[in-house]
């Protein structure tokens, strides 16, 4: 299977701009072969939204996104954007398109909001983690800050996803001596492809928006936690890589860790969490 990552730079609030940008690396994916391509998150609209005086909202059938499946054909497509929810609600979401149609949505279910970032002012959290069936494998999207949270990643290799999905707007740390984000991410991606025994797909953009520096480094990390190829930092990219699913199962026969959750021992122990007072 080969897989495409297009780490681009965004124009914050100009959606004609993202689009555009987005249209000329869905060709250049095409051309190089690719069945799946994965963006950034929130690549059709720049990630500062509260800094926008327009509506950056849309649905997840928009016709511009649409047109931008169309365009992809039969290879697989993961777009980040404002979606416009029911009632007041709007989502940091992230969609997947395959053959022109929408398969499914997933709605960023950790929302940071400390320090510089601000999501949880304009964005609802997601309510569900949902892995979905493709044409190129089972897969699941954790966006961003979602990855941050373990047990996202256990509850969607449980679903049965052989591919993680990591659409991010990850900015360089204002504290690089005490905090490297590339590294960090690093870190990341390396534990749950070796644990979860999964394929991690991780899109990060480029650019600046006002103090976010966003750094690249896209990457794809193999079930044995080693990095098939990643992007250069800071530069733009459409990274292709050529990954084998059939090694998922062939790792996971080799160490058995993915079918020995126990997950009616994990139910009962966090249904006493939750008894006791453990959530929010």
């Amino acid at each position: 299977m080969r897989i495409a990552v297009a780490q681009v730079d965004c124009v914050l609030g100009d959606l004609p701009a993202n689009i555009d940008i987005a249209a000329k690396a869905i060709a250049a994916a095409r051309a190089d072969g690719a069945e799946l391509l994965v963006f950034p998150e929130l690549n059709m609209s720049g990630y500062s939204v509260g800094e926008v005086e327009d509506d950056l909202g849309m649905r997840a059938d928009d016709p511009r996104l649409r047109r931008l499946a169309e365009e992809a054909g039969p290879m697989g497509l993961l777009v980040g954007f404002c979606e416009d929810g029911a009632g007041v609600h709007t989502y940091n979401s992230a969609a997947y398109f395959q053959d022109g149609r929408l398969l499914h949505v997933h709605r960023k279910l950790y929302l940071p909001t400390y320090d510089i970032f601000e999501e949880r002012k304009h964005f609802s959290p997601g309510q569900q983690m949902r892995a979905f069936d493709t044409s190129q494998g089972r897969s699941a999207i954790l966006t961003c800050n979602d990855a941050w949270q373990p047990q996202l990643a256990f509850l969607a290799v449980q679903d049965g996803a052989r591919i993680l999905l990591v659409p991010t707007s990850s900015a360089q740390s204002r504290f690089p001596q005490r905090y490297d984000s590339p590294t960090y991410w690093r870190d990341i991606t390396t534990f749950y492809a070796r644990m979860f025994q999964v394929y991690v797909v991780f899109a990060n953009r480029v650019g600046v928006e006002g103090p976010l520096h966003f750094w690249g480094g896209s990457h794809v990390v193999d079930p044995w936690g080693g990095v098939v190829d990643e992007a250069p930092l800071d530069e733009v990219s459409v990274l292709t890589v050529d990954i084998d699913l059939a090694s998922v199962r062939r790792r996971r026969r080799e160490v058995p860790l993915v079918k020995e959750a126990r997950l009616a021992m994990v139910l009962r122990e966090v249904q006493r969490l939750v008894e006791e007072g453990g959530d929010l």
